[in-house]
């Protein structure tokens, strides 16, 4: 027999934790299949999605319905005081109510409300004796921040478009709103420019590739590869716009150049080279020649017709200027532009790049890389380097993202047992993750508002199946999104209770997440040598 009894709200814990959330005084609603949902017009794409994810799982049609014979209604009140992507969620006896400041916020209360059913939401089909009944409670919520992001490298290793769709959702799940796709490196060229197409057909893909970080370099002797048409792009990008988030897509230069200089060797400074096989930082730069730029611009007006992004990333990052040194053309640059160096030399290329983007009504984001030399003057500031670079530029009045490698890198290892799969850089637990601030101390209340937000960045160099990023990205990724939703004191102690419940959420909905404990053992990689 199902469980009639009602649930209360501590059953069903809330990630992230909302700025309110208080019981009420009735026995909350059950769903069944008489259960109606109304929506006005800016809250229909959330009611398709309620439809369709919770008609799925709970088996109940769920249909539409006006105001009134629906029991759960959903509307967007730009005048309620929620702020923005803000929502106030209401449950009792007679049904559930969300109303968000704008048609974000009314997804981000769909997603409360289905965090407050049995996990069993989560599932792709029903289970037999499962009540779905919505414990009684008000809330009222919105996010701290309004970047709440996740850069996934999917140049090292390729994630096939399914993957990416299904990341998309996880993120939606948590309320994150940035999907930054890191689509190009020394590695692999993973997106179509139909201009230029020896990008993809011979730069997506490499002879073979490292395997751990270990000297001398081990390699596995298989090719590989993959990459986005510009179809698939759009439909990335209107799947995560359904579920409000944006995808902020990342070219990255000068540096970690190499799949683009193995297919037009004339954009480099050396000639004819392989993709990538190593990871690492190699002296392979772009040239700095009105040709290279024209390439470039050319590329990035292509990538502006499928990302309606307002920022585009261009990494900036690990840039050597060894080669710049030896060229004649770098130097010959230098001197007609009245640079000083090579830094300055860097900085006139992204600067290039931004008057470019400007132009055409977008904004420049790069590593914090771009603050060495001047900083292009539209230019928003990714800091990774520490906190430092975000200081800097948010001093200078640029806005920044935050991502710390010691607090933002999910590649980095979860314990220091010798069973964690390719151990890299400094322990990051979900304890680290957590408790981790986004805006530095020392910053005046003006400076502060410079901060958009934080993100985590998972680095794919040692991530090369969809299961290993599962582990490497959750539960870390439930803790980013709290530190960057909720306001207030943090106390792990008291989220880690919330976090148990919450695994058994990413359980339902098939996430091979790394346990608490530790791996699972199958999530290891013995042997595999790390840094």
């Amino acid at each position: 027999m199902p469980d009639t009894s009602s649930p209360r709200l501590d059953d069903r814990p809330l990630v992230p934790r909302p700025d309110q959330a208080d019981p009420g005084d009735s026995g909350g609603f059950t769903l069944t299949t008489a259960t109606r949902v109304s929506a006005d017009p800016e809250a229909r794409g959330t009611r398709a999605w309620l439809q369709r994810e919770l008609g799925a799982s709970t088996g109940l049609p769920l249909q539409a319905g006006d105001e009134d014979d629906a029991r759960i209604r959903l509307s967007v009140d730009p005048g309620a005081g929620l702020g923005p992507e803000g929502y106030r969620l209401i449950v009792d006896e007679e049904g559930a109510i969300v109303v968000g400041h704008d048609a974000a916020g009314v997804f981000y209360g769909a997603q409360t409300l289905r965090q407050l059913l049995p996990a069993e939401a989560y599932r792709a089909a029903p289970l037999d004796g499962v009540a779905w009944t919505l414990p009684a409670v008000r809330v009222t919520d919105a996010p701290r921040f309004r970047w709440r992001g996740v850069m996934l490298d999917v140049a090292r290793h390729f994630v096939p478009k399914r993957e990416v769709l299904r990341f998309v959702d996880l993120l939606a799940m948590h309320k994150l709103n940035v999907l930054h796709l890191h689509l190009t490196d020394d590695q692999g060229w993973r997106i179509e420019i139909r201009r230029y197409p020896r990008l993809t057909e011979a730069g997506s893909w490499r002879t073979e590739s490292q395997v751990g970080a270990g000297e001398p370099p081990v390699f596995d002797g298989r090719p590989h590869g993959g990459f986005y048409t510009q179809d698939d792009i759009r439909e990335i990008v209107a799947h995560a716009a359904a579920r409000h988030i944006t995808v902020v897509p990342e070219i990255d230069v000068p540096g970690h150049s190499q799949a683009a200089i193995h297919a037009y060797p004339e954009l480099g400074e050396s000639g004819a080279i392989p993709v990538g096989t190593r990871w690492g930082i190699f002296d392979e730069v772009l040239g700095v020649t009105d040709g290279v730029l024209e390439f470039y611009e050319n590329v990035f007006d292509e990538l502006l017709e499928l990302f309606p992004s307002t920022y585009v990333h261009v990494g900036g990052d690990e840039c050597p200027k060894t080669q710049w040194k030896g060229s004649e053309s770098a130097q010959r640059r230098i001197r007609e532009e009245g640079l000083a160096d090579e830094d300055e030399l860097q900085s006139w290329f992204i600067r290039r790049l931004d008057e470019h983007l400007t132009r055409r009504g977008r904004r420049l984001v790069g590593w914090d890389e771009i603050l060495e030399g001047g900083l292009a003057p539209g230019a928003t500031v990714m800091s990774w380097r520490g906190q430092e670079g975000g200081v800097a530029a948010a001093r200078a009045g640029h806005d920044v993202v935050m991502a710390p490698t010691a607090t933002s890198y999910l590649d980095y290892k979860q314990s220091d047992s010798p069973d964690e799969p390719v151990p890299v850089g400094t322990l990051l637990r979900a304890e680290d993750v957590y408790t981790a601030e986004p805006v530095p101390e020392g910053l005046t209340e003006d400076e502060a508002r410079h901060v958009l937000g934080a993100q985590v960045n998972v680095w794919t160099e040692h991530i090369d199946t969809p299961r290993g990023l599962d582990y490497m990205v959750f539960p870390r990724a439930s803790a980013f999104a709290e530190q960057v939703w909720s306001s207030g004191e943090r106390d792990y102690a008291e989220f880690e209770p919330r976090l148990r419940r919450h695994l058994e959420r990413l359980e339902a909905a098939g996430v091979e997440y790394r346990p608490l404990e530790g791996p699972r053992p199958w999530q290891t990689r013995p042997g595999v040598r790390g840094w």
